[in-house]
């Protein structure tokens, strides 16, 4: 499908913002991503005829900056999680956010966050620590995180989203990683978190692991979030 958003990209810092917009964007939704921005242009050209803008921000270290809490890693390859999600979201709430909403030249009617892995358990652990979005998606997420189950049912988010999205593909759980094995149940139960709050939540399985259809299910997850 051919990309029906125009593409803007914008320096802040370190970070780089990819920004597609519709043809006519004024006062619409905004969605905030962390992807590269190859795999937001894949998603955004499964989009159809969009109502909203999406951002992808690059520039992050996924297991230092996405990650909540210092915990051990999951591959022999990968570094240790480093936890400072708190650092990072001050940049993104504090400077990322301003900075790209400027370019915009509007604000949004309503802000969300949606991730994909790691992105994913970023996206569900902002709310517990910003009030500026509204609505979230969770894609295939970190849910198994170390001790994540635990801080949500201890926590409550700032602000509760109007509409919470969550999807996993039905072999993921099959993992030999025992930590990643219990994702399908981890995930449940953190829609079911956030639905007991009087959250509009959804949890859709996907055929396959957690390599396949990558964009598809992250496009789908944003169309739910943004009607």
């Amino acid at each position: 499908m051919s990309l029906n958003m125009e593409k803007t990209n914008l320096s802040i810092g370190r970070y780089s913002a990819t920004i597609f917009s519709p043809a006519v964007a004024k006062t619409c939704p905004v969605v905030y991503t962390h992807f590269p921005a190859a795999e937001a242009e894949a998603v955004a050209s499964l989009q159809g005829d969009p109502k909203f803008v999406l951002i992808s921000v690059d520039g992050v270290d996924w297991d230092c900056d996405l990650s909540p809490w210092p915990a051990p890693r999951v591959f022999n390859n990968r570094n240790d999680f480093a936890g400072r999600a708190d650092a990072y979201l001050k940049e993104l709430t504090e400077k990322i956010v301003p900075a790209v909403e400027a370019k915009l030249g509007f604000s949004p009617c309503c802000r969300s966050i949606a991730g994909y892995s790691l992105a994913g358990l970023f996206a569900v652990y902002a709310l517990y620590r910003t009030d500026i979005f509204s609505r979230v998606a969770s894609m295939s997420s970190a849910l198994w995180y170390d001790g994540f189950l635990n801080f949500m049912k201890t926590n409550r988010p700032i602000r509760l989203p109007e509409r919470a999205y969550f999807s996993l593909g039905d072999r993921e759980s099959k993992s030999k990683n025992p930590r990643l094995a219990t994702v399908e149940t981890c995930t449940a139960e953190a829609e079911n978190l956030l639905r007991s709050l009087g959250v509009n939540t959804i949890l859709e399985l996907n055929p396959g692991n957690h390599f396949m259809d990558v964009p598809e299910r992250i496009a789908k997850g944003i169309r739910w979030i943004t009607i």
